[in-house]
């Protein structure tokens, strides 16, 4: 009886530890995609229309891109073209290269990867110095293939074309030791500035990384988020977790 008692309560503080309320966004709609990092949320929308959320409105960025992330590496986005821009002064400035997706939140360095799913790499000095056409941009092609890339502190996550899941140790000059595969499935994975772990599987159920360290930064295992609908998309920073789901309606979730 103690025993029983005992798990009961383990599965009850397990409950309460994933606990979500979340609240459904009403001041912007049909979004496709969203991140953050750093205290600032910039997403797009099904027409491809950038965002940038400043109070509780969201400010319609110029240009027209498919994928947007935000980050210590700064602002980033691409086209439906797989052109790759950056947010400088107010304007998006290309770069050479093409991606279909990319992340800004490695240690001010650019990851991403095209439309072979072959991963990239762009080192510190060459992200944060980028100022337009003229600037270099040596991107590093990396081993391995994924179809969404996202880094963190503690390391690189991504998942492949099958949702597989690998986690990679990179370092501002691009330097790594390859991929480790990671158990479950999903269909896309972002990590948090803080080291945080969510991602969304084929089915839309959110899940999260547990018992992530610097000192073990694969994490312990995965536990599900709730959510009243299928999602497609989620990113998290400072407490909250944005979702969107598979219908395009946006939630913000809080513990």
């Amino acid at each position: 009886m103690r025993v029983t008692a005992a798990v009961l309560l383990v599965l009850c503080l397990l409950a309460v530890s994933h606990a979500w309320d979340c609240q459904k966004v009403v001041n912007i709609k049909n979004l496709m995609q969203i991140d953050a990092g750093l205290g600032q949320v910039v997403a797009t929308d099904t027409s491809q229309v950038p965002y940038y959320l400043v109070g509780d409105t969201w400010i319609r960025l110029p240009g027209s891109l498919k994928h947007i992330t935000v980050g210590p590496a700064g602002i980033w986005g691409v086209n439906k073209a797989d052109s790759i821009y950056k947010y400088v002064a107010g304007n998006w400035v290309q770069a050479a290269g093409l991606l279909k997706q990319l992340d800004a939140g490695g240690e001010q360095f650019i990851v991403g990867a095209n439309m072979a799913d072959t991963p990239f790499c762009l080192t510190r000095s060459a992200t944060v110095g980028y100022k337009g056409p003229g600037s270099p941009i040596p991107w590093t092609g990396l081993p391995g293939a994924v179809k969404y890339y996202s880094c963190g502190p503690f390391g690189c996550w991504a998942v492949n074309k099958n949702d597989d899941i690998f986690l990679m140790s990179l370092n501002q000059e691009c330097q790594n030791k390859g991929w480790s595969h990671i158990d479950g499935k999903l269909s896309m994975i972002e990590v948090a500035t803080d080291g945080s772990v969510f991602g969304v599987n084929s089915a839309g159920s959110v899940f999260t990384r547990d018992g992530i360290t610097a000192s073990k930064p694969e994490g312990t295992g995965w536990s599900n988020i709730p959510m009243s609908m299928r999602m497609s998309h989620v990113t998290y920073d400072l407490g909250r977790l944005w979702v969107v789901s598979k219908s395009a309606v946006t939630m913000v979730c809080t513990h």
